[in-house]
């Protein structure tokens, strides 16, 4: 019951909560005989027998064996002769995502977890990573589609429950989303004075959204698995705009073509579409990229950034670049 409470007293996400006492320990004094005559008297209760962890008699971590070094090792030799003193371990109050990036990582069977004067006080084992790997990646995708996280399993979420999660997010997005009819009021005079840009609103709209969220799923699992940081943000917008512009020209063109063609507008209207693509590609782009990374760094989920929120943005951002365009070129407005 005392280390039940104990455990209970770490933070929800931290390595603390999900670890297990259940491991061997073993003395570096021991012989390998010894050491498997350990192994045979406490291992059936323990979670793994495979990874056997050294500690001296203040249960300070110093190093790891296993059996497989045990196995090819003389019966008389000591423990601090074959173990790994070089460890990775982990603290108590680590991030349970953390530790489990590790396992992908160093492909870890256990990983041991110490308090502050390390000392070690159990171990987080892969099936445990597994079930954090899927958490957290379950909670980023509801995060990612603007739902509030749920530990309950969808057919066992009630209909109000589920309600309540979405209703804020579909609220808060419907009341962002007002910005946009607001620059659309405000380019009224423009719209009358050329009609036929109003129907390549939605496309345009749509481009921008779609570049937005490629970008930001791409940064959001790069930071997840902590292949991003903070400091790689000027190498990731100078990444993004080149590939931005390619993107943009290649739409553009194909486009430019689809206008005249198809569409038959004036080689005017087809430059403000065309020349809008490409600059809202950009700005998508740029805005989808660096919004996961400035959320990170302040401290929050990065999946909050990502295609609602992206999108609403880049909405805004669409149509304020497309009707200046047309402003400029045509001398409407």
């Amino acid at each position: 019951r005392v280390l039940i409470n104990q455990i209970l007293n770490y933070p929800k996400d931290s390595a603390g909560s999900i670890m297990t006492m259940e491991y061997v320990d073993l003395k570096r004094g021991m012989t390998v005989e010894e050491a498997f005559d350990r192994i045979r008297a406490i291992g059936v209760e323990k979670e793994t027998v495979y990874t056997c962890y050294v500690t001296d008699s203040r249960r300070k971590l110093k190093g790891i064996v296993t059996v497989k070094d045990l196995l090819l090792a003389p019966k008389n030799e000591l423990i601090r002769n074959i173990m790994e003193t070089n460890i990775i371990y982990v603290s108590t109050h680590t991030d349970k995502e953390e530790v489990a990036s590790l396992f992908g990582k160093y492909d870890f069977l256990a990983v041991p977890v110490v308090d502050n004067e390390e000392r070690l006080v159990g171990i987080v084992t892969v099936d445990d990573a597994i079930d954090v790997i899927q958490d957290e990646a379950t909670e980023d995708i509801e995060m990612m589609a603007a739902i509030t996280p749920t530990d309950k399993p969808y057919m066992k979420t009630g209909v109000f429950a589920t309600w309540k999660k979405r209703i804020p997010w579909l609220l808060l997005l419907m009341i962002s989303a007002t910005f946009t009819g607001s620059i659309i009021t405000s380019f009224e005079d423009a719209l009358s004075a050329s009609i036929v840009l109003t129907g390549f609103i939605p496309m345009l709209m749509d481009t921008g959204g779609n570049a937005g969220s490629q970008a930001s799923v791409s940064i959001i699992r790069g930071l997840s698995l902590g292949e991003i940081e903070y400091k790689d943000i000027g190498r990731i917008l100078w990444k993004e705009a080149r590939v931005a512009f390619l993107c943009g020209v290649s739409l553009a063109a194909a486009n430019f073509v689809k206008l005249l063609l198809i569409d038959r507008v004036t080689i005017p209207v087809a430059i403000v579409v065309c020349s809008t693509l490409v600059v809202t590609v950009l700005a998508a782009k740029l805005v989808g990229c660096s919004l996961p990374v400035l959320a990170k760094r302040i401290g929050f989920d990065p999946a909050v950034m990502a295609s609602p929120f992206i999108t609403t943005i880049v909405d805004a951002l669409s149509l304020l670049i497309y009707f200046r365009i047309a402003c400029a070129v045509l001398h409407i407005g």
